[in-house]
């Protein structure tokens, strides 16, 4: 059995989903339409949402209603309690499609920001136009922390049960303004290939189970997608089954303790310099935790010396052999980066991630 899959975007994501997760209506594709998008997919396919992955390779990744639906509940459950959500995050990747599902799933108005470039303005605007006292929404930190340069805009954010942050690590200076402004964050986990956050500030919402493998961190429950879109290939080596569980393979690294996990990078994040393993995402990190370098980005590049090296890359002025005498400390001479490449501004993906690829390019060039 197939159903039409039919390319949606803008305001016709959110009749379209309705109809999608009912069964009544075609599979969304979220997003403009592409010449090798096939006509039809398997019919428990409700959506097909397009990721580019850590290395900038597409992925489509087919879900179920069942998976969608689950996530929504699970998350609703977490919550402890329905409500409206605003919607600030883009309806081609998961985490704005999820706030969809959200509100459906809830029964409550949606609420989007105006079309344009998200600005603390524009959410206080749309925030003006929510009418129900429990609300929630999804941001990244790149967001939050532009909200927080606003008080009206914060004073906004602080009046929300819970606010969603996810995409990528949130800065713990970050966090902690946060905090001091009364904004109730909570941290999530999630891909793609989970129908979104599956973990709350470590730990497992719903049905979603927790295990590391190899250092690797793995994901089961209904929430799983069907797979990726006609590439049995990849979806054979992301997807496992052992003992009859389904497993997601994340690429993440991570430890899991007393049921709470902490993520701690990309398993492909992992350079040789100098015949040393130095994992970017701790280094990043740590670059991070540095007075204002909250939204620094850390890159390999390529060393005739050393192999390949860390390289900072910041809007704001770093004193580099501050930062390498810090990192060094830390997690060791090989860690320690080997440039600052400072910008005006870093090139965002549509869904407020920095593009790492951009990035990486530009300091090899």
């Amino acid at each position: 059995m197939t159903r039409s899959l039919r390319a949606v975007s803008g305001a016709e994501i959110v009749p379209a989903l309705r109809e999608a997760l009912s069964g009544s209506g075609d599979a969304v594709f979220a997003g403009p339409a592409a010449p090798d998008l096939p006509a039809t997919v398997a019919q428990r396919v409700a959506l097909v949402v397009q990721s580019s992955g850590s290395t900038g390779r597409p992925k489509r990744v087919a879900l179920s209603a069942d998976a969608l639906l689950a996530s929504a509940a699970a998350s609703e459950s977490a919550l402890g309690q329905p409500g409206q959500w605003l919607l600030a995050l883009p309806t081609t990747y998961i985490a704005g499609l999820n706030v969809v599902v959200r509100a459906l799933a809830a029964g409550t108005e949606l609420v989007s920001i105006d079309d344009g470039a998200f600005t603390a303005e524009s959410f206080l605007a749309a925030s003006r136009r929510m009418t129900e006292p429990v609300r929630f929404t999804s941001l990244v930190p790149a967001q939050l922390a532009r909200i927080i340069e606003v008080d009206a805009a914060a004073d906004a954010l602080a009046g929300y049960s819970r606010v969603l942050l996810g995409g990528q690590a949130a800065p713990a200076q970050l966090l902690a303004r946060a905090a001091e402004r009364g904004i109730h964050v909570t941290r999530t986990y999630g891909a793609s290939e989970t129908s979104g956050g599956c973990v709350y500030d470590g730990v497992a919402i719903g049905a979603t189970r927790v295990r590391i493998a190899g250092g690797q961190i793995e994901l089961s429950g209904p929430t799983l997608a069907e797979g990726y879109l006609a590439d049995p290939l990849r979806t054979d080596a992301a997807f496992v089954v052992d003992d009859a569980t389904r497993w997601y393979r994340t690429g993440d690294a991570g430890t899991l303790a007393d049921g709470v996990l902490s993520v701690t990078g990309r398993l492909d994040d992992v350079i040789i310099s100098g015949g040393v393993k130095v994992s970017l995402g701790e280094v990043e990190a740590l670059v991070r935790a540095q007075p204002g370098l909250g939204e620094a980005v850390v890159v390999r590049a390529s060393s005739e010396k050393w192999g390949e090296v860390p390289v900072v890359v910041s809007t704001v002025a770093v004193d580099l052999a501050s930062l390498r005498a810090t990192v060094s400390a830390t997690l060791g001479a090989a860690a320690a980066p080997a440039a600052v490449e400072e910008l005006d501004a870093l090139p965002l993906l549509a869904s407020g991630k920095p593009d790492r690829v951009a990035l990486a390019h530009r300091v090899n060039r």
